[in-house]
């Protein structure tokens, strides 16, 4: 009976050597004002272990988790821009990511919203 549990468990399991909805690349509006688009990129890879590897706002990601509970599919992960540190909070929300990015450092935190970028787009630029 035990084996067979685990078996059902085995195979009822998400396979997360795929992508996940969140995995790839999204265009991070950081707009401040009506009409000023400013926007960064943001690659996300959620690996099989539950951590996340990729980059934001042209930083490598140096520490990352996600999980996926409570009807949601969410990261957290670190970056910095060598003075402090980075965190950021994204969730997948439809067909968008919203998020937000603390920085103790810098007094601020930030809510954004990003879409994902067309395969064959190239990245946002400063």
């Amino acid at each position: 009976m035990r084996r067979f549990l685990a078996l059902a468990l085995l195979c009822a399991a998400p396979a997360f050597a795929d992508a996940t909805p969140l995995d790839g690349t999204w265009r991070v509006d950081l707009s401040t004002k009506p009409d000023t688009p400013y926007t960064q990129p943001m690659q996300l890879t959620l690996n099989a272990d539950g951590t996340v590897t990729g980059s934001f706002y042209n930083s490598t990601i140096e520490a990352g988790r996600w999980k996926e509970s409570r009807g949601r599919l969410c990261a957290s992960f670190r970056t910095t821009d060598g003075v402090g540190p980075y965190h950021t909070a994204v969730c997948l929300t439809g067909d968008t990511a919203t998020g937000q990015t603390w920085a103790e450092h810098r007094n601020f935190l930030f809510n954004w919203n990003a879409e994902r970028m067309p395969a064959t787009e190239p990245a946002p630029t400063r």
